[in-house]
């Protein structure tokens, strides 16, 4: 499931929330104040590499780049 962050207009709490694609925009509560009234904000994401895929290609490079400058990972 996807992580959405959502922020509170009553409070200006901002949270993440793990929830199915199909309830990204229902409502959901504040976890401070209990407030209904929030606000599903734009997310955005990140990638991680493991070191020991990326030590095991023989590359400062993600698993995925290999060593090659893909952009992905920044090698």
């Amino acid at each position: 499931m996807p992580i959405y962050e959502y922020t509170c207009q009553e409070c200006q709490q901002r949270f993440d929330a793990r929830r199915a694609m199909r309830d990204a925009d229902a409502p959901i509560a504040c976890p401070q104040c209990g407030g209904m009234q929030t606000r599903h904000g734009l997310s955005l994401f990140a990638a991680h590499c493991d070191s020991t895929r990326a030590s095991s290609g023989g590359s400062a490079g993600c698993g995925s780049c290999r060593g090659g400058n893909c952009g992905s990972c920044s090698h």
